[in-house]
């Protein structure tokens, strides 16, 4: 009917707008209220309720006359029950009855009197289990009744016991905290006086417990009753009084710190309370559940300062002594024979030795989650007996580490699961481990020089090959490494074992952890370890103290303390062996036996070569770890093993990898790392993604209504994939990807056709220029939106003029103006005319400033004073250096034009005078203008030229004749620097010839010096003598002769493993937050500077900025390369964090000039940065021409 009625009203609100959700239910409501239907229904019921009320009125009636005359011999009762209407409609009941009365209650009391016969109990305690608990709660005598049930359960009939046990048991689960609360303390005080009385016999520790003794089984059913509710209160607790949380609390606490008065032998000792809920709570899951709660953890805390600190106290006494047991034991001789003995056959016995086991485990369990909250950690330290110092946190933390590897072996056991989770090793890692987890814990406790020590005691000792010492398994040393790997994963444990507590002590007394566990790790992949070499677990050890070492060196500062050990070298080595074993492994023949013995063999061999390509993988996360992992020559394997790892997650999941996106960019950033992803398939497999994102669409997803057409330039379908080709970017890996190569313009292109690489993607999506290639493409408009966004960050007609603009128009943010991606509001949508000839229109061109005409005031004239000769050297380059800071703080300004470029003649004139400050040696150079006009320059050479005299005129500093000066500059160069290159044979394009790109330094010193080409020149010969002119001037160390073999055929530039491997180390330390933004966005900083510093900063500085950045760093030293990159970094700081949020933080930094910063502004910070870091930066920079390990 009430259907019938809604569908009424809603074809009548069709025809009428005026109805609303509460009119329908206020129309049907009526409507059914006035209904025959309602009214016959509601007489039918209250027919039917008078029946059920009239038959449970009888019934109890029936039942009261039965109960009287049951109870003949007691009192009459006072009064009695009646049910009236508002009864419980429970069909739970007292002996079927509808109210639990009072009379009841007290008849209950009198039969459970032990003096009763034991039907007469048996038959109260059954009536008052079946009870409603509510109707028991409410009568006035429960707090006597609780009395009783304390005292029966002392009661010797194990039956009777059996019942009140169920009672309790009934009653925490269907009642209300408050009367649990009372059951719970109840039963807590009659175990603790059960403990505390003589007349009961408790085990003693050399009898042990036998688990079928009926006296033992009632007290651990008692035992286990209590825990089961110790570990369920904490979930609803909260919402009841503290008062009734803190009586539970305390009546527990009170329980466990009974003690008996002990005999003097042990052996013959009392088992407490303790024992007994380890028996049944080995890992203390009570205590971990109470402390979770900050509810319940202040109230634990506070009790246990103030009342009850002995059960503390007596859990670290267990563990010290467990530990002194352990010690004394040689080649685990007690125990391990009565685990042996044991280890097939089920017992109901536990050992005195077993037992107290058992209270170790619980006691370390609980002083580790103790340990894991300020407050706990105040109760320490604690005092013991027998025992002249007290047990301060470290100590506790020391006898931890030290049980790993003094405690005994477990033997293998059929059920692995028991050995893992209980030996003594296990367990005490894992309470480390959560110790680990919690930052502030594991400062406060774990990070310092004496835990460090206490973990690197036992490798010590295998290094030394000294027998004498605890004999240290491979398992405990798996598990000291899984901690050291913890604590390098952590900045602060990183930094503790890289440089020690004390960083900046000058004392080398003894090797930080690092180093103990890098000579270690070598030595196990070279197997010089005699005292394991051999074992059956030797490449489990290898590869956990490997997991460590890669902890530590794929950071920054973790490889430049890691790099002298080589381990590159011994890891590389280690997998060629490895490779080698695994093709001399047998073809199986017939037979299961065998097959399976050689399938086994070779799946372990697979693992650990995998292993050791991931090893060796993980050096590529930093720009010099990349030049290592080159050197090893195994890059490619390294780089196709991150593909198929890639490739699988790829088929679960289309979820980003995890772990591999920092990786992928570093790798990318070179020309042999562009080089081997391509080999490897893996630029193939983006390639093939992105075409099926933006041609097919996903084909996982539901296509309910046709999709709409995408009005951002890239959509967020294909952000992914987008990003992906951003991160191959790089110069050197783009020239390396395209380089030489003839775009495939094809007469016809199938639908089908699916590109391969990099050159067709431009084919297909960017250079449309034949109706081929357009038919080629199902949707045109958002493919070549993406293709020219890919390239140039933008697409189409209003984007395309933004590509022609931008490309064709040089400047920092202030000297040129972009035209907007997207189209206005208002009748003019699109104000800006449109680039398809040459001249540039003037309406996106800046009036700049004329630096070269500023008038020189007398503090430039006073600068220019201090930078005539001198025959004091050192005085006068520290006078310049003083005198240029001071102008650049307080006048930047002045220091332009002709002013700049005579300090920097001078400066660097006198520098090449002086042996020590030359880096490069001097070289003879005879050739004349005539001699070099054949020379030719590279496309991209002659293009950059162009460029730069298109920049020059406009800031007023070149005249029409430069081009032809500047040709010849760059001709002077290529011919100076080709005799200080040597000759590589390689497959890399970039090494084929000379300098793949334009030389941007040679260029702005050309403007620098007004276009004065034979200036330039000379200028450019003396600083290529100076350090400096290997990271600013970039052609000046290409395949340089000067560099090491190996580095030269890397074809990685030293800015790339030197400056940026130092920027990213710095970036770290001073800037966390942006460090961590990169980390996030799946790319590495490298990335971004790299373009920064190839070019010179041209079109993301104005060029003020550019002069300043190049004098800073001739003047201070090439090191304020670095400290500008960290000054950049920190001016972006929030514009990076908000960008990481709506994740374009690659094309942000990649496309966006950088607007609002000036050298100047951060002088005092590049300064800091100078103090802090310049011996670590100067000394990596002047190490380039090092053959490195």
């Amino acid at each position: 009917m009430i259907e019938e009625e809604m569908e009424k009203c809603m074809s009548d609100e069709s025809q009428s707008e005026a109805c609303g959700y509460d009119t329908v239910v206020q129309h049907v409501t009526k409507r059914t209220q006035a209904s025959k239907e309602y009214k016959e229904m509601m007489q039918t019921l209250k027919n039917l309720m008078m029946t059920v009320v009239e038959s449970m009125i009888n019934k109890f009636e029936e039942d009261e006359i039965r109960g009287q005359e049951r109870q003949k011999k007691n009192q009459k009762e006072k009064s009695s029950c009646y049910c009236t209407d508002n009864c419980s409609d429970s069909d739970s009941s007292f002996n079927q009855s509808y109210k639990f009365c009072q009379g009841k209650l007290q008849s209950i009391l009198d039969q459970l009197d032990p003096g009763q016969p034991k039907e007469v109990r048996y038959e109260a305690l059954q009536a008052l289990c079946s009870a409603p608990p509510s109707d028991v709660l409410n009568c006035e005598n429960w707090t006597t009744l609780c009395e009783k049930l304390a005292v029966s359960l002392s009661d010797p009939d194990p039956v009777f016991s059996d019942r009140i046990l169920k009672f309790y048991a009934q009653t925490f689960t269907l009642s209300p905290l408050h009367m649990t609360k009372e059951i719970y303390t109840s039963l807590a005080k009659h175990l603790e006086l059960h403990f505390l009385s003589r007349e009961n016999h408790i085990p003693t520790l050399s009898a042990g417990v036998d688990i079928t003794n009926p006296h033992v089984i009632r007290l651990l059913k008692k035992v286990r009753l209590l825990n089961e509710y110790q570990k369920e209160a904490p979930s609803f607790w909260i919402r009841h009084p503290e008062k009734y949380m803190e009586e539970i609390v305390e009546s527990t606490l009170s329980l466990l710190s009974v003690k008996h008065h002990q005999s003097h032998l042990v052996s013959q000792k009392i088992l407490d309370p303790i024992y007994f809920f380890a028996l049944v709570d080995t890992k203390a899951v009570w205590f971990k559940k109470w402390m979770h709660a900050h509810y319940s953890r202040t109230a634990v805390l506070r009790l246990l300062e103030k009342k009850y600190k002995s059960l503390i106290t007596a859990a670290v006494q267990q563990c010290v002594q467990y530990f002194e047991l352990c010690k004394t034991m040689k080649a685990d001789e007690t125990l391990g024979q009565s685990n042996h003995s044991r280890d097939n056959q089920k017992t109901f016995y536990y050992l005195g030795q077993e037992l107290q086991y058992i209270y170790f485990i619980h006691s370390l369990c609980l002083l580790g989650r103790l340990l894991i909250y300020t407050q706990g950690r105040k109760l320490f330290p604690i005092k013991l007996k027998n025992r002249k110092d007290s047990v301060s946190l470290t100590d506790l933390l020391i006898l931890f580490i030290q049980l790993i590897y003094y405690s005994p072996n477990c033997p293998k056991m059929t059920s692995a699961a028991h050995s893992e989770n209980y030996s003594p090793a296990s367990m005490v890692t894992e309470v480390l481990r959560i110790l680990c987890d919690q930052k502030e814990c594991a400062v406060e406790c774990l990070y310092n020089s004496t835990v460090v020590e206490t973990l690197l005691q036992p490798i010590h000792t295998l290094m030394k090959g000294t027998k004498d010492a605890p004999n240290c398994s491979e398992t405990a040393l798996i598990h000291i490494a899984d901690i050291l790997a913890r604590f390098a994963s952590v900045e602060e444990g990183l930094v503790l074992l890289l440089y020690g507590e004390n960083m900046n002590s000058s004392k080398e007394e003894s090797l930080t952890g690092a180093h103990v566990i890098a000579q270690f790790s070598k030595q196990l992949l070279d197997e010089d370890i005699s005292l394991i070499s051999g074992s059956e677990m030797l490449p489990l050890v290898k590869g956990a103290y490997i997991s460590v070492c890669r902890q530590i060196y794929s950071t920054c500062e973790g490889l430049q303390v890691l790099i002298p050990y080589g381990l590159h070298e011994s890891i590389a080595e280690a997998w060629k062996k490895t490779s080698l074993l695994l093709e001399r492994i047998p073809t199986p023949v017939e037979g299961a036996d065998s097959v399976s013995l050689v399938s086994q063999e070779s799946q372990n061999i697979m693992a650990w070569e995998e292993n050791l390509l991931d090893d060796l993988l993980h050096f590529a996360a930093t720009p010099k770890g990349l030049l290592l992992l080159q050197r090893t020559g195994a890059i490619n394997e390294c780089v196709t093993f991150m593909f198929n790892q890639y490739a699988k997650k790829l088929q679960v999941s289309r979820q980003k990898t995890s772990g591999y996106g920092v990786l992928v960019t570093q790798v990318a950033s070179t020309a042999v790392g562009a080089t081997a992803l391509r080999d490897s398939g893996f630029i193939t497999g983006l390639l093939s993604e992105l075409w099926s994102s933006l041609e097919y669409g996903r084909d996982d997803v539901r296509v309910t209504h046709p999709r709409s057409t995408p009005v951002d330039p890239i959509d967020r379908s294909c952000q992914k994939s987008f990003l992906a080709l951003v991160n191959l970017s790089s110069y050197p890996a783009f020239y390396e990807l395209v380089g030489n190569q003839d775009l495939p313009n094809k007469a016809e292109y199938s639908l089908r056709e699916v590109p391969t690489c990099v050159i067709d993607i431009i084919d297909r999506l960017i250079i449309l220029n034949s109706e081929a290639k357009i038919h080629s493409l199902f949707n045109y408009e958002q493919s070549h939106i993406f293709g020219l966004r890919d390239f140039i960050i933008d697409g189409l007609s209003v984007e395309r003029n933004h590509v022609l603009v931008r490309i064709n128009l040089t400047g920092g943010p202030s000297e040129r103006i972009l035209p907007p991606r997207m189209l206005e509001k208002g009748d003019d949508p699109y104000p800006w005319p449109m680039f398809s000839s040459y001249p540039l229109p003037k309406c996106y061109l800046l009036e700049v400033t004329r630096s070269a005409h500023i008038k020189q005031d007398s503090d430039i004239g006073k600068l220019l004073s201090h930078f005539k000769m001198s025959d004091k050297q050192a005085e006068w380059i520290e006078s310049c250096r003083r005198q240029f800071c001071k102008m650049m703080k307080s006048k930047p300004d002045v220091i332009s034009g002709g002013a700049l470029v005579e300090m920097l003649e001078n400066f660097v004139l006198h520098l090449t005078e002086s042996p020590s400050e030359c880096y490069f040696p001097s070289v003879e150079y005879t050739a004349t203008d005539a001699s070099v006009k054949n020379e030719s320059l590279s496309s991209v050479q002659q293009l950059g030229i162009k460029m730069t005299v298109r920049y020059g005129k406009f800031l007023g500093l070149l005249k029409d004749s430069a081009e032809s000066d500047l040709t010849l500059v760059l001709k002077h160069c290529a011919r100076f620097l080709k005799l200080q290159q040597t000759s590589v044979k390689s497959s890399l394009l970039g090494l084929r010839g000379g300098y793949a790109g334009h030389d941007w330094f040679a260029s702005s010193l050309f403007l620098m010096l007004s276009g004065d080409g034979a200036r330039t020149f000379r200028l450019l010969r003396r600083f290529s003598r100076l350090l400096a002119s290997a990271f600013l001037w970039l052609p000046r160390t290409h395949v340089s002769r000067y560099l090491p073999v190996d580095t030269v055929a890397s074809g990685i530039h030293p800015v790339h493993f030197g400056s940026l491997h130092s920027v990213e180390m710095l970036l770290k330390a001073e800037l966390p937050l942006v460090f961590s933004a990169f980390c996030m966005s799946g790319f590495a900083p490298s990335q971004i500077c790299l373009p920064w510093l190839t070019q010179c900063f041209w079109n993301y500085l104005d060029w003020i900025e550019i002069c300043h950045y190049i004098a800073s760093c001739v003047f201070l030293g090439p090191d304020y390369q670095v400290y500008i990159c960290i000054a950049i970094f920190k001016h972006l700081q929030q514009d990076i964090l908000q960008h990481t949020q709506t994740q374009d933080l690659q094309v942000f930094l990649k496309e966006e000039a950088l607007h609002g910063f000036r050298v100047s502004d951060y002088f005092d910070y590049m300064e800091i940065l100078e103090q802090n870091y310049r011996p670590v930066v100067l000394r990596d920079m002047h190490n380039t021409k090092v053959q490195s390990t």
